[in-house]
């Protein structure tokens, strides 16, 4: 199976069957996922919520999730209920804590999925009122996460994080195939997708400027160079998307500042925005962040950044591994292990990299728009949600 530009089903991987199933008897009646924050997890967990809901049809699964996640796959067809932990520090961190507690009170899960291996989701995991409380092996469970589960999936050496999470699905004898994660929007919210769009003027280049961590983040004067040449070589409107926090807003002031090209500054707070305004995009170049992998989600072709964690772990997954400005290797064709060590390895990324990565994409994933402009429409925008990724 080839990769699909509207974000279908993945091509399968080779698959490697249990040798013990971890689930026998009749499908468990009440499933419950602890995956509490980080975007790009929370994206990484609804492929197997899928495969979970397509496996047993007729069992209720309930994510317990922090708010910021949540406003992105609140309503998604595979949950049928959300737990929202808000977190609390000092004091008031018990309070946080009792209030999950009177949530569950009634709650009695067959299954207890831990997906999270630090020690908050591990004390939900402990707290939790579950028959099967399925984590981590030990090596891989941090802060003390194994000491709340009472089944364990094998060891394993590490892989992509997507992988990682797949695992927990054979070891039930479930199947990931195919591995889909079913994003959708609301018809208002095409609406204002529609018209965002229109408002551009030509096909969409978004740029995911910033991240939580320095040590991923790119160049201002980099992004501002290469905002320049997606204009003026492939008629693509720069889009600046993200967050809304301080470093985000300095580092696109700075481009905004620098760069020759006409840039939509889309900066925001809105979690199902950025969704859409990715969705809609003709192509996305970001280092490795939530926003990265909701792109890949939603099958939007990928120029992704990588020089500080592995691509082996991160990149966007089974998809546009051509797409890959890999800084992380220490020189050209490093046959690097996929392994947690992080690396100094941005500033290895150049401007010409990248609009090498740049040019591929546009001949190889997005193709010419009308005109000749370069690019492609936003046809996405008005396409079914039925099937999609």
């Amino acid at each position: 199976m080839t990769e699909r530009a509207n974000g279908g089903p993945t091509p399968a991987a080779p698959r490697v069957e249990p040798a013990v199933s971890g689930w026998t008897g009749p499908p468990p009646a009440e499933i419950c996922l602890v995956m509490l924050s980080a975007i790009g997890d929370a994206v990484h967990v609804l492929p197997v919520a899928n495969a979970l809901k397509r496996a047993w049809p007729e069992s209720r699964i309930t994510w317990i999730i922090q708010p910021v996640p949540h406003t992105l796959v609140k309503g998604h067809a595979a949950i049928d209920d959300f737990i929202v932990f808000h977190r609390r520090r000092g004091l008031q961190a018990l309070a946080a804590y009792r209030e999950l507690m009177d949530r569950l009170r009634d709650r009695r899960f067959d299954l207890l999925i831990g997906l999270q291996v630090y020690f908050k989701a591990g004390l939900i995991t402990g707290l939790a009122p579950a028959r099967i409380k399925l984590g981590f092996d030990r090596a891989r469970a941090r802060d003390g996460q194994w000491l709340f589960t009472n089944r364990r999936i094998p060891p394993h050496p590490p892989q992509h994080v997507q992988d990682q999470y797949l695992e927990f699905l054979t070891y039930l004898g479930v199947d990931p195939e195919p591995v889909v994660w079913d994003l959708r929007f609301t018809e208002e919210e095409r609406v204002s997708q529609r018209e965002f769009f229109d408002s551009l003027g030509a096909p969409a280049c978004a740029f995911v400027v910033g991240t939580s961590k320095p040590e991923k983040n790119w160049t201002p004067e980099g992004y501002a160079a290469v905002m320049t040449e997606v204009e003026r070589t492939h008629g693509l409107r720069p889009v600046i998307v993200g967050g809304p926090s301080a470093i985000e807003r300095g580092l696109a002031d700075r481009i905004l500042a620098t760069t020759g090209a006409r840039v939509a500054d889309a900066l925001g707070d809105d979690l199902r925005r950025l969704a859409w305004l990715l969705d809609g995009s003709a192509l996305v170049v970001s280092p490795d962040t939530g926003p990265l992998h909701m792109a890949r989600a939603l099958g939007t072709p990928c120029v992704s950044l990588f020089g500080y964690t592995n691509p082996k772990r991160y990149a966007p997954y089974r998809a546009f591994e051509d797409l890959v400005v890999d800084g992380y290797a220490e020189y050209p064709g490093e046959d690097y292990p996929s392994t947690h060590e992080y690396r100094d390895g941005m500033r290895r990324i150049t401007v010409d990299r990248v609009l090498q990565k740049v040019a591929r994409a546009m001949t190889r994933h997005v193709g010419p728009a009308p005109g000749g402009t370069g690019g492609r429409t936003v046809a996405r925008a008005d396409e079914s949600d039925e099937g999609r990724s």
